[in-house]
């Protein structure tokens, strides 16, 4: 099978496109052929490393998974003789953290994997978890509650607009931020009222919120305090200023009042079928920017590093 693999760190030209032995899969696997995938912020800090305490993760002086691609849609082609779960023939999506990047994978039938909404293409399938799940372990962190009011900063990235989707679902007010070309796009996924911030500085306002969401990490506790309500809750999925927000999540708390939240991202089968359930009635579709064919994902990569990306971008594997 083809992949893209990196047996060093650093800009996409370390990429190679690769012939590797098609995986076989176990009693209690299912071998997927993959027809969409996505490059993501991830997936660039995972190739580079940024910031480098992700080599403690990944691999400190070389990559332990060489290849990149954290989520997928694909069809069943193939199933271990224990597995009941799936099918072959069975259009299925999920999040597996690395190995999308590549013509097939093997994963547990008990892994996250779910069927593909009914009507969805293998395109816009491939986005349905790695922005939405930071954002859900956040909203749920938060224990954000209908009528609650949240500000949203960064709410046209893969992060940003599913929470945006997810918030709204759940029935909370959400002021998003973003900038002057998405303002429509925004407003078309249903803010209750959208700032510009090339327009206008987003902390001027008497409006007290009970949750600010920084979904790109370029904001701070300290600017947002103001904001909050008196038990408001600041969280970011970013390490903020100084890698700050990890030591305020655990001092903050102690005092009582306004806090900063930064939960660790975690995602399980359960968190798979309820972002498909959300997507199938209509509630949430990722918002997909750029679509590039297999062969240019260092391209790809490229993109996503300028930091201009609105959404997702997806990769597309022909038959």
């Amino acid at each position: 099978m083809k992949a893209f693999i990196h047996t060093q760190y650093g800009p996409p030209e370390v990429l190679q496109l690769s012939e590797l032995p098609k995986p076989v899969p176990g009693n209690h696997e299912i071998l997927i052929r993959i027809y969409a995938t996505t490059v993501n912020r991830t997936d660039d800090g995972f190739l580079r490393p940024i910031p480098f305490i992700t080599r403690f993760f990944i691999g400190l002086f070389k990559p332990k998974n060489k290849t990149l691609g954290s989520e997928f849609a694909g069809r069943v082609e193939a199933t271990g003789k224990e597995v009941t779960l799936f099918k072959t023939g069975d259009n299925v999506f999920g999040f597996s953290g690395f190995g999308t990047h590549a013509e097939y994978i093997t994963l547990s039938e008990q892994s996250n994997v779910a069927t593909i909404p009914e009507g969805w293409t293998f395109s816009e399938a491939a986005p349905l978890t790695e922005g939405s799940h930071y954002a859900l372990n956040n909203i749920r962190k938060a224990n954000i509650q209908p009528d609650q009011k949240v500000l949203l900063y960064g709410a046209t990235g893969a992060i940003g607009s599913a929470a945006l989707q997810i918030l709204k679902a759940i029935g909370a007010e959400v002021t998003a931020v973003c900038n002057t070309k998405n303002v429509d796009l925004i407003q078309s996924l249903g803010a209750d009222r959208v700032i510009d911030y090339r327009a206008e500085d987003f902390t001027e306002t008497d409006q007290m919120y009970d949750v600010v969401f920084d979904a790109v990490g370029k904001c701070s506790f300290k600017q947002c305090k103001p904001l909050l309500k008196k038990n408001g809750i600041y969280m970011s999925t970013e390490l903020g200023p100084y890698n700050q927000n990890p030591f305020l999540a655990m001092f903050t708390p102690m005092f009582g009042g306004k806090k900063v939240l930064f939960p660790i991202p975690s995602i399980d089968k359960e968190m798979i079928q309820y972002l498909r359930d959300l997507a199938q009635s209509g509630a949430f579709k990722p918002v997909i920017d750029r679509e590039y064919p297999f062969e240019q994902i260092p391209e790809a990569f490229n993109y996503v590093h300028t930091g201009q990306k609105t959404g997702n971008v997806v990769i597309s594997l022909s038959d």
